[in-house]
C-alpha cells in the first residue's frame, strides 16, 4: 500500500533524505563498516531489485543503499519538483527521464561499461539504459478456458467484443494520468497502430479497471479479478509465473512494444561518485550475464527471445520529449479519458 512521507522526513532522518512526494516502499540496506550512504529512487520494486543491491554490496563492502520505491510520475514529482536529495533515479519511464536529463536535472558519468552501450540506450553521458523489457498482454488460465488466445491487437479487439460476459470489469491497464510508464506505452500504441483507439474504446465500453503499475495488474489477474492485464511488463509476469503459474504471458504478434530501464544522476546527488559505481555494476559485464537469472530483467546487451521482426524498441533521444509536451499530453489525456472513462 501507498504512504505519504511528509517534509520532516522523520523515517529518513538516519541517511539524510526528507521527502514530501508519494512514495511505495522502502528499505535500508545497511553495510557493517559503513562509510559511505548511496541513496537511490526507483521505479523497480524491492523483491526485483533485491539481488542486485545484495551483489553491489559484496563488492562494496563499505556502502550502505537506502533503497525507496515510487511510482514513475511521483519520481518525476520528487527530482523535478522537489529537487530531493538521491544520488541515483532508476525509471521505467524513458521519456521522463529523458526529460530530466534534458532540461539540467542530471549530471554527467563516463566510463568504459557506459562508453560501450550503443548510442540508443545512452543519452547526452547522462542517462544509462540496463534493460530491455517487453510489454505483454496478461491473461488468466481460468478465466479463458474454452476461448482463443489472441495473437495481435485486432484478435483481441474482436475476442472482448464477442464476450462481454467475460470481460465486463475484468480487464485491467495503466491509468495514464498518473502513471508514467503507462502513459509513454500508451503513446507508443499510437503512434505504431491504427487500433489503438478502437481498442481503447472498447476497454472504456467493458468497464476497464486503471492501475498504477504492472505488479498490482499482475495481482488482478492472479486474485481472479482481472481476466486480461494489457501492456504490463513482461519481466514482472515472468517472475510471477516461475513462481505461481496460472498465467499465460502473450507477446503480441503485430508489435511488441520494448521499453529500457534507464539510470541517472540527479543534480542533487550528495555521493554522484557511489552513484557511479551503482552504474558501471549495472552494465558490467557480469552484472548483465546473470541479470535476467537474478532479477528477470533482461538485460541492455542481450536479444530478446522474441520474434524480431515484431519488435518496436522505444530508443532514447529527442523523439520521447514529442508527447511530454504539455499541449500534446492535454489533448492525448483527453482524447484517452473520453474513451476509457465511457459512462
Amino acid at each position: 500500500m501507498r504512504f505519504f512521507i511528509l517534509a520532516f522526513g522523520l523515517i529518513f532522518s538516519n541517511v539524510g533524505v526528507c521527502v514530501g512526494f508519494e512514495i511505495e516502499d522502502q528499505r535500508i540496506y545497511p553495510a557493517t563498516n559503513a562509510a559511505q550512504v548511496l541513496k537511490v529512487l526507483s521505479t523497480a520494486d524491492i523483491a526485483s531489485f533485491d539481488p542486485l543491491i545484495k551483489e553491489f554490496q559484496m563488492q562494496n563492502t563499505e556502502v550502505s543503499v537506502n533503497y525507496t520505491v515510487a511510482s514513475s510520475a511521483q519520481v518525476m514529482t520528487a527530482i523535478y519538483d522537489e529537487n530531493a536529495a538521491f544520488d541515483l533515479v532508476i525509471s521505467s519511464a524513458m521519456d521522463l527521464q529523458t526529460k530530466l536529463a534534458n532540461d539540467g536535472y542530471s549530471q554527467s558519468f563516463i566510463s568504459n561499461n557506459t562508453a560501450r552501450l550503443p548510442n540508443w540506450a545512452k543519452w547526452q553521458d547522462q542517462l544509462f539504459a540496463f534493460t530491455q523489457e517487453p510489454a505483454a498482454l496478461v491473461i488468466s488460465d481460468k478465466a479463458f478456458e474454452g476461448l482463443t488466445i489472441p495473437t495481435n491487437r485486432e484478435q483481441l479487439i474482436e475476442l472482448m467484443r464477442a464476450n462481454p460476459e467475460v470481460f465486463e470489469g475484468r480487464i485491467g491497464t495503466y491509468d495514464v494520468r498518473t502513471s508514467g510508464l503507462g502513459y509513454l506505452f500508451a503513446t507508443q500504441d499510437s503512434r505504431n497502430t491504427d487500433s489503438f483507439w478502437r481498442l481503447t474504446e472498447v476497454m472504456g465500453r467493458l468497464k476497464t479497471e486503471l492501475y498504477c503499475c504492472s505488479g498490482a495488474m499482475i495481482d488482478g489477474v492472479y486474485q481472479g479479478k482481472l481476466a486480461l492485464a494489457y501492456n504490463v511488463l513482461g519481466s514482472y509476469a515472468e517472475n510471477r509465473l516461475a513462481r505461481e503459474g496460472g498465467i499465460t504471458i502473450v507477446p503480441m504478434q503485430d508489435y511488441l512494444t520494448v521499453m529500457m530501464r534507464t539510470a541517472l544522476i540527479p543534480k542533487t546527488a550528495e555521493s554522484p561518485h557511489v552513484a557511479g559505481r551503482m552504474i558501471d555494476f549495472l552494465l558490467d559485464e557480469n552484472t548483465q550475464t546473470k541479470l535476467a537469472q537474478t532479477t528477470g530483467f533482461p538485460p541492455i546487451f542481450g536479444q530478446i527471445a522474441d520474434s524480431q521482426k515484431a519488435l518496436r524498441p522505444i530508443r532514447l533521444g529527442p523523439g520521447l520529449l514529442v508527447f511530454l509536451d504539455r499541449l500534446k499530453r492535454k489533448a492525448f489525456v483527453r482524447n484517452w479519458e473520453s474513451s476509457i472513462l465511457q459512462k
